[in-house]
C-alpha cells in the first residue's frame, strides 16, 4: 500500500505536518497545565513513567482537576476525528484489497494488514480505557497494567 503514490507526497506532508502540530499542541497544553497543578498527596507515583490521569490523582485542587479534565474532553474530540479517519482508511485499504485479483495476493494483503489492526486496535482500547475509565474502577495494579498494555506493549 502505497500512501505517498496513491495521495502524492505534498498530501502525506500535509497530514503528517498537521499531525506531529496537533500533538505537539496537545502535549504542550497537558505540561502546561500539570505544571501547574497543586500536589497535596505527596510526588510519588505507582508507576514507571508520569501519566496526567496518576498525577491528577496527587492533585489537591478541584479547579486544576476540572480544567484538565476539558483537556482531556477535548483531546478526546481530536481522537475521535483521528479515528475515524483511520476508520475511512483502513476502508479504503479493505477495498483495495478486496480489488485484488487473486487469491493469493488477497490473502498475502490480509496477513499484512490484520496484525497492524490488531496491534491498533489494542493500543486504543487500552488508552481509552486509561484516560476515559471512572475513578471508581481505579487500582494501582489495574492502572499499571493498562499502562504497560498501551505503552510497551504496543509499539507507539
Amino acid at each position: 500500500l502505497h500512501y505517498g503514490t496513491l495521495l502524492g507526497s505534498r498530501a502525506c506532508a500535509h497530514m503528517a505536518a498537521a499531525a506531529w502540530a496537533s500533538a505537539f499542541l496537545n502535549a504542550l497544553l497537558h505540561t502546561a497545565n500539570t505544571f501547574s497543578l497543586p500536589l497535596c498527596h505527596g510526588n510519588a507515583l505507582g508507576q514507571f513513567f508520569c501519566e496526567v490521569p496518576q498525577i491528577l490523582k496527587l492533585s489537591c485542587s478541584h479547579s486544576h482537576y476540572l480544567r484538565e479534565l476539558g483537556l482531556i474532553v477535548v483531546s478526546a474530540f481530536l481522537l475521535f476525528g483521528c479515528f475515524v479517519f483511520i476508520v475511512f482508511s483502513y476502508v479504503q485499504i479493505l477495498r483495495a484489497v478486496l480489488r485484488i485479483p487473486s487469491e493469493q495476493g488477497r490473502h498475502k494483503a490480509f496477513s499484512t494488514c490484520l496484525p497492524h489492526l490488531a496491534v491498533v486496535s489494542l493500543f486504543l482500547s487500552t488508552g481509552f480505557f486509561a484516560y476515559l475509565k471512572p475513578p471508581s474502577i481505579s487500582s494501582r495494579s489495574l492502572d499499571l497494567a493498562v499502562s504497560v498494555l498501551y505503552s510497551v506493549v504496543t509499539p507507539p
